[in-house]
């Protein structure tokens, strides 16, 4: 059982590391010909949808409590109809690895509203891939290819504002009564999150484009968003917020940017400097330091015992 887990963490890990690390060009590119709280509606109730229909397949009870489906409700904002939403808009104006670059700021933001709302000491060893983190996104947003773009100023504080949310989120998930089955879980933060992102469309006065009407690249980008960035990766999401910590399940943001960097590069076009490449080496070296924080921990309980 304990390698199963072990097993499942691993490729929890792969999943939010590398899937959601595509999920910016896959954005990127859809909200090129899509309204952004359209695009991340449709994303999302249609993976909602999905999910209960093979949960009706395999025999999944999706019954859940009223206070269960409340708390689906708030994880559904915090995670998807703003964290997710505002991103999605605001890639309008910002390139698709610097989005990600700003993100990777979160596990900080997780490790200091654990401080202020639950009282948690910040361990020496988080301390340390804290200040590296933060050193590698210095480097990487502080140059001038990346910031001197028309109306990128506004991108960047609705980025920050959708990721002090998903970072509230992780925390108020970890403890909140939600489904016990991990998959169920999702479907209903997605098809709450949707829906109030279809409200959110609606309430802007956006156009909704009919699907034959879109480009194949976009159809090809929904796709890869709906099944691999919802369904996959964010039910990888929430069983990782109960089988870890929320601040290790956080440096999935500083993997994300090599990810988004290196494929907004190559199907985009977007650059890639020597300065960049130095920041993801830095910032990779703040992931060890904070996913290494337990294992020190637990390994000198074992000596102790």
């Amino acid at each position: 059982m304990k390698s199963n887990s072990k097993v499942l963490v691993i490729l929890a890990f792969f999943s939010i590391y590398i899937i959601w690390g595509s999920t910016y060009l896959l954005n990127k590119i859809a909200v090129t010909e899509l309204p952004p709280f359209m695009l991340a509606s449709i994303r999302f109730l249609s993976a909602a949808i999905l999910i209960f229909i093979i949960a009706k397949i395999s025999g999944i009870k999706t019954s859940i409590t009223r206070k269960q489906l409340l708390n689906c409700t708030i994880a559904g904002f915090l995670f998807l109809t703003f964290g997710n939403g505002v991103v999605v808009w605001a890639l309008k104006f910002v390139d698709s690895g610097f989005a990600a670059l700003e993100i990777s700021a979160q596990p900080l933001v997780v490790l200091i509203l654990m401080l202020i709302l639950q009282g948690k000491k910040i361990q020496p060893m988080s301390i340390i891939g804290v200040i590296l983190g933060s050193i590698g996104i210095y480097l990487l947003v502080s140059q001038k290819e990346l910031i001197h773009q028309e109306d990128s100023i506004k991108g960047m504080l609705m980025i920050f504002a959708g990721m002090v949310s998903w970072s509230y989120g992780s925390i108020f998930v970890a403890k909140a009564d939600l489904p016990a089955n991990f998959f169920v879980n999702t479907g209903y933060q997605m098809l709450m999150g949707g829906l109030m992102l279809c409200i959110a469309s609606i309430s802007f006065g956006e156009e909704w484009i009919a699907i034959a009407n879109w480009s194949t690249s976009i159809q090809l980008s929904m796709v890869g968003l709906i099944i691999f960035g919802s369904i996959v990766a964010f039910t990888s999401f929430n069983y990782l917020l109960r089988a870890v910590s929320p601040e290790k399940v956080a440096t999935s943001t500083y993997v994300n940017p090599i990810i988004a960097l290196l494929l907004g590069w190559f199907f985009l076009n977007e650059q890639i400097t020597l300065q960049s490449i130095i920041a993801a080496a830095i910032l990779l070296t703040g992931v060890f330091f904070i996913n290494t924080k337990k294992k020190l921990v637990l390994f000198s309980r074992f000596k102790k015992q």
